[in-house]
């Protein structure tokens, strides 16, 4: 196992153990199972393991099997504040009080604020005490670093990180959504800050491995390295010295002993021209089953009524590649859920997006298609909701 180090110089694992994905038995989670990989990933050398007040039963379990096994202390525990819950200062302390009865243990070493969407998510938190309970907490050693999770566009993550003396960041990012999300923009500017950055999704919830188009797997296949398509998608990650650790979702003793593999061996900058090569002609098999073909370079940004026009194609484009599930739950986190909306149908055909676009896209026409297909009445009547519960009272939607 190699190791890049956190904020105060301590060595974190280049290799993260995400729990969200805990096999399931039942109802609950498959403890025995879960024992057996935890224990294994900590012998390995792992020492991050990410969870969230929010996964049914994951604190609980991690909480256990670290207790039973007298290993907490072998152990950075990175978990989450519900931020889109909290409604008072009193929330706060409610949510972190039950973590640690959840997780056995009276520190958290990594706390994250939650899937921050935008900068108005913070200053709620902020309007609650947010700072000040948090700086309670650290002075206590009960917080030990504090972040955040992400879910939106690069030019609200950059506005973020300058919105707080963060300790690290979490982002989405892999070798397709190097542009999408916070992306490399985010990740290089995060850096700059000297912000640990932790890596979710990686292999996008296993889709770039169990979804590949068969023109990429053949790519794959016929390659001299002969990674498999999750090496592939590890090694563009550890490329990339400006990331401390990439959380993988391990549910198989073998999916573990494959990614400790390949972070025992792996160094930055180790890829060639020829292996980015072979990435490229990987995503343009993949991007040929696109309808909406953005890069999401940002050139139409910003828009005048506030549409998130990269987002909208970004998830059309999932519903595509992946399945229709997979773009509008993206869509529901990445749009939906922001306090300020930026849906499609704000779009009143202007026209300033489309004389910027290098890809020289019909952006108006496509705005009204990927609104049709992202939101079918169910998921605007599950929006409204949703909004109105977090918000207070929802802002009317277009």
């Amino acid at each position: 196992m190699q190791y890049r180090n956190d904020k105060q110089g301590r060595p974190l694992s280049i290799l993260g153990y995400g729990c969200m994905r805990f096999t399931r038995k039942g109802t609950g989670i498959d403890l025995d199972k879960a024992e057996q990989e935890v224990l294994a990933a900590i012998r390995a050398g792992v020492n991050y393991f990410d969870t969230a007040y929010i996964y049914p039963g994951n604190e609980a379990v991690l909480g256990e099997i670290l207790d039973r096994n007298h290993c907490r202390d072998q152990v950075n525990i990175a978990t989450k504040l519900p931020q889109y819950l909290v409604r008072s200062s009193a929330d706060l302390e409610r949510y972190f009080t039950e973590e640690l009865r959840r997780l056995r243990t009276d520190h958290v070493d990594f706390y994250l604020m939650h899937m921050l969407t935008d900068v108005e998510s913070w200053r709620k938190l902020e309007a609650v005490g947010v700072r000040e309970w948090l700086g309670a907490k650290k002075a206590s050693g009960q917080i030990r670093q504090v972040g955040f999770s992400f879910h939106g566009a690069t030019g609200m993550f950059v506005q973020l990180l300058d919105c707080y003396d963060w300790d690290f960041c979490q982002i989405q990012y892999n070798y397709m959504d190097e542009n999408s999300q916070a992306g490399r923009a985010g990740l290089q500017a995060a850096a700059a800050r000297r912000l640990p950055v932790i890596i979710m999704e990686p292999l996008r919830g296993g889709k770039l491995v169990n979804l590949l188009p068969e023109g990429a797997r053949r790519l794959f296949r016929e390659s001299a390295r002969g990674w498999s398509a999750a090496e592939w998608a590890l090694r563009w990650l550890w490329d990339q010295p400006e990331i401390t650790c990439v959380l993988s979702g391990m549910n198989s003793l073998e999916m573990l002993e494959e990614n400790c593999r390949i972070a025992g061996s792996v160094r930055p900058h180790e890829l060639t021209k020829e292996d980015f090569a072979l990435l490229d002609r990987v995503k343009k098999e993949i991007s040929r089953q696109v309808k909406a073909p953005c890069t999401g370079c940002g050139y139409c940004m910003p828009c005048p009524k506030g549409v998130d026009i990269p987002g909208a194609f970004r998830c059309y484009n999932e519903m595509f590649t992946e399945n229709k599930r997979t773009g509008r739950r993206e869509y529901w986190q990445v749009v939906s859920l922001r306090r300020e909306p930026a849906f499609a149908t704000q779009c009143v055909g202007c026209g300033r997006c489309e004389q910027h676009c290098p890809q020289h896209l019909p952006i108006r026409t496509l705005l009204r298609e990927v609104d049709k297909a992202l939101r079918p009445w169910h998921y605007r009547l599950a929006g409204w909701v949703s909004r109105k519960y977090l918000f207070g009272k929802a802002r009317r939607e277009p």
